[in-house]
């Protein structure tokens, strides 16, 4: 059985150019844009090449961050107060002692977008510290509230990086695990202490 033969007639010639000539220009147009957008982000390029390093982040996402929190982090006291500018943090409505509503703020809506966006590729970063927050909290909170706190994690680390000129350090995936264990200890300490014992530890030196 042959292929099917169509017919293409001198007007199916002339949309096809139309059609050709419409994608040249809007290609042309992309091209254009991105040219201004390389110009204007110049001055900016150390801040995104920074927030870059973030896993999850991409260039593009960087620059969206960088256009709408700026790279002077002294206009927000403490990054609790950038979290709660982006809307990020969750409302708190409540009345009579009631809660009614977690939702998030509606904040500045391209950048909340772009971090959820970039939560969600950080939370499939393998062997990092916000894939293992992602997978943390969803077991207790559900995934949504799982890759807003992952964003929220994003955000605070670009606050801290541009603040200080430095570049992503990764907690690694076994930091919850650490701190966990940190807690222990400190907790057992106490009791000892309370109990009248002075206490001195001394880690065991594990096999090779």
């Amino acid at each position: 059985m042959g292929l099917p033969v169509g017919r293409v007639t001198d007007h199916h010639r002339f949309m096809l150019r139309l059609l050709l000539q419409h994608i040249d220009a809007i290609d042309a147009a992309i091209a254009q844009i991105d040219q201004e957008v390389d110009g204007k982000v110049e001055p900016f390029r150390t801040a995104i090449q920074i927030v870059s390093t973030i896993p999850g982040v991409r260039e593009l996402s960087a620059e969206v961050i960088v256009a709408e929190i700026g790279i002077d982090m002294a206009r927000f006291p403490t990054q609790a107060h950038l979290i709660a500018w982006s809307g990020l943090c969750p409302r708190n409505d409540e009345s009579a002692g009631k809660r009614r509503s977690t939702r998030m703020r509606k904040g500045a809506p391209w950048l909340k977008t772009t971090l959820i966006q970039c939560a969600w590729a950080a939370a499939r970063t393998k062997e990092s510290y916000l894939q293992a927050q992602f997978h943390r909290l969803r077991a207790r909170r559900g995934a949504k509230k799982a890759i807003g706190a992952v964003a929220a994690s994003i955000l605070t680390a670009a606050y801290h990086m541009l603040k200080t000129g430095t570049l992503y350090h990764d907690l690694g995936p076994n930091h919850f695990d650490k701190r966990a264990k940190e807690k222990h200890v400190h907790r057992l300490i106490n009791r000892l202490q309370n109990l009248g014992f002075a206490v001195e530890i001394t880690p065991l030196e594990v096999a090779a």
